[in-house]
């Protein structure tokens, strides 16, 4: 099969992945990672949201820094990304919602590492900042008039948007998460076979025309977070609670291994899928737009 110079640029300029089943798989494994691995930091370490955040955060912005360097979709890069926007947006919506009372401490704590314990919102104001500034993101996004088609997202100002909506949808999918989880009285399980059930619906809707596959995309991006929230919480916490009580480190580790392989697996399939022949395209198309 003969492949067009577009196609050729379309699949080497590409810096995001395809929205697939294993795609959401991916990203569901790795927004139950973000749980674990930030209460891992913030809770079992001692640590607290304040030094957590701010730790997790220049950890965001360095593997932005990668991928945002990258010249195409490399799976490893983006999915650290996502990894890092999960644990950071753990620790960001946990310092934003919560406070030192006993309610959020264990072991009979009465503080949480060094720094602020927390803002103390709670879960319905912090979400409706979150909401609020997703919303905001948006109507930026909109104005700029660059598609919200995340396969078709190849400049920096875009991709810097993208990603700026995602820190902040993960944030707010943790939050919905712990409410769910904490003060719903749905418990870990009932949590996430709400989310569930409500992703099942999204994908119900795909087949009726009137409804943009772009808006059920944003939708399932923000609720695969607190699916994510509410699996980690049941794996880690105590039985008494509801939890299964593996510790944030066994499961972190776990589901460390299980996203490094399906990256491995994901970094095969890319690799497959564009032929050799093409990675001079990278060099080829910077030297067509100078003779425009």
């Amino acid at each position: 099969m003969t492949t067009t110079p577009s196609t050729t640029t379309k699949s080497v300029m590409k810096k995001l992945p395809e929205v697939t089943l294993a795609f959401w798989i991916m990203k569901i494994a790795a927004t139950t990672l973000g749980e674990t691995a930030g209460d891992l930091f913030s809770q079992t370490l001692g640590l607290g949201y304040f030094l957590t955040t701010i730790a997790l955060f220049l950890v965001f912005v360095v593997t932005l820094v990668i991928q945002l360097s990258s010249k195409h979709y490399n799976p490893f890069f983006y999915w650290t990304v996502i990894l890092s926007t999960s644990m950071a947006g753990t620790t960001m919506s946990d310092f934003m919602n919560r406070d030192a009372s006993a309610k959020y401490l264990s072991g009979g704590a009465t503080s949480l590492g060094w720094g602020p314990q927390g803002l103390g919102l709670g879960y319905p104001e912090g979400a409706a900042i979150l909401v609020s500034l997703l919303l905001l993101i948006f109507l930026a996004w909109k104005l700029s008039g660059m598609t919200f088609q995340i396969t078709e997202i190849v400049t920096f100002r875009g991709e810097a948007l993208f990603w700026s909506a995602i820190l902040v949808s993960n944030t707010l999918g943790t939050s919905m998460g712990d409410f769910l989880s904490d003060s719903s009285g749905l418990g870990y399980l009932g949590g996430a076979a709400l989310v569930a059930g409500v992703l099942l619906v999204l994908v119900a809707l795909m087949k009726v025309p009137a409804v943009p596959n772009v808006l059920l995309f944003w939708i399932a991006f923000v609720l695969t977070r607190p699916l994510g929230a509410t699996a980690g919480d049941f794996l880690t916490k105590p039985v008494a609670k509801g939890g299964l009580n593996l510790g944030t480190a066994g499961s972190s580790a776990v589901l460390l291994a299980v996203l490094f392989g399906l990256m491995a697996y994901a970094h095969l399939r890319e690799r497959r899928a564009v032929p050799p022949e093409f990675a001079a395209a990278e060099e080829v198309q910077p030297q067509r737009a100078g003779h425009r």
